[in-house]
């Protein structure tokens, strides 16, 4: 496939960000609706930081929180930018994602916007610009990644052998509760998913895109599957992988579940439950060969204890709040200037493989959906060693 022409492969330009240190961080929020709420406690909570303001279209929600946090209401992003504010959580819908983001980067304020970067491919690359001109921060508040088990996982990969994924399942289903119908099942739940997925993969996205999904209470897709392949790295390094993601929010139960199958390991990971297994092979190669070539031979192997042949461990967790966690994680970026782990061009990669996604399942829709809009392929770039959207 040929590299778009959006400038999402264009030569990052030089950081101008600059590292506030240690003295207390000036921090606000916009937007302070269902997750927003919790920025603002987070903020007014830490030991190092002030709260200094709120920002939200609904006067009398905005008053409530700016009260019971001790912090000032204002009516504007420009209100609360002029009374001098280091950092902002943008909590606001997606849609006004770009808007808030510009408006604050513009101003050299650090950023964590939560997840999605932007509804569309469009308004995350305009945001990712913004970013890399800007001499604040930008972290895209992807949550699951601070997640208990995530951590637990991840804290994993880095004591034992690193797992290359092979095949990824991952279900993330929940009954309808009628928030985010403004966007579908992709973008509202399914992109938790894309995040941990392609951080598994390095940052790179899929090379193919089959994807099937209905919509039945919305206008948009509530019920999705995604099939992800991956033909392999730079130069074909990384080898084969595929990925089965499936979302809905018409589900009877809750459910979050990924199982991740590797050329070393197994694991499966229940983010509800905050509980995950890893299996992997311990037989040496000897042992394993001499079982293959037993059954081979046609050998009666029923009395052979599968385990003993492999290691099953349950993941270390080690509990703690994800968006206290996640902040934290933003704060020690805006104090030393690094390049958050979860940036505009990892927010960005998510967004843009979402709506490959999401146009990927509107192609049928015409046969059977009147008035349906499929935009052009927004392609995906060639893989290149060093390439960096």
């Amino acid at each position: 496939m040929s590299t778009p022409s959006d400038g999402a492969t264009s030569k990052p330009l030089p950081s101008r960000r600059r590292g506030l240190g240690s003295r207390p961080l000036r921090c606000g929020v916009i937007g302070v609706g269902r997750m927003g709420r919790h920025h603002a406690r987070v903020y007014a909570q830490q030991p190092d930081t002030e709260l200094v303001g709120v920002v939200d279209a609904n006067a009398d929600r905005a008053g409530d929180v700016a009260e019971q946090w001790g912090c000032r209401h204002f009516h504007s992003i420009e209100n609360l930018l002029n009374a001098g504010v280091d950092c902002v959580s943008i909590a606001v819908p997606t849609v006004g994602h770009k808007a808030a983001a510009l408006a604050c980067l513009g101003a050299d304020v650090s950023c964590l916007v939560e997840k999605p970067l932007a509804g569309s491919v469009e308004d995350a690359l305009a945001i990712k610009d913004a970013a890399e001109k800007s001499r604040g921060v930008l972290m895209v508040g992807h949550i699951e990644r601070f997640n208990p088990i995530m951590r637990a996982l991840r804290a994993e990969q880095a004591s034992n052998m690193p797992i290359i994924p092979r095949f990824m399942e991952v279900h993330r289903v929940s009954p309808m509760t009628f928030r985010s119908v403004d966007v579908g099942v992709v973008m509202d739940m399914m992109i938790h998913d894309l995040d941990v997925v392609l951080m598994l993969m390095g940052g790179h996205e899929p090379d193919e895109i089959h994807a099937s999904g209905v919509p039945v209470i919305t206008e948009h897709e509530d019920i999705c599957n995604a099939r992800l392949v991956w033909n392999g790295g730079p130069n074909g390094a990384a080898g084969r992988c595929v990925a089965n993601v499936t979302a809905s929010r018409l589900a009877l139960k809750t459910e979050r579940v990924t199982r991740i199958t590797g050329e070393n390991a197994y694991i499966k990971i229940d983010y509800a439950a905050k509980k995950g297994q890893v299996i992997r092979r311990t037989a040496n190669d000897p042992q394993m060969h001499e079982v293959r070539e037993q059954l081979r031979k046609g050998a009666d192997l029923t009395d052979l204890k599968w385990q003993e042949l492999v290691n099953i461990e349950n993941l270390n967790v080690e509990e703690a709040e994800p968006i206290i966690m996640e902040i934290k994680a933003f704060l020690d970026a805006v104090r030393t200037g690094a390049q958050p782990e979860i940036d505009a061009r990892a927010g960005f990669v998510n967004v843009r493989t979402a709506e490959r996604i999401v146009e990927a399942t509107r192609k049928d829709w015409s046969s059977w959906k009147p008035n349906v809009h499929v935009k052009a392929d927004v392609g995906v770039p060639e893989p290149k060693a060093g390439a960096t959207p």
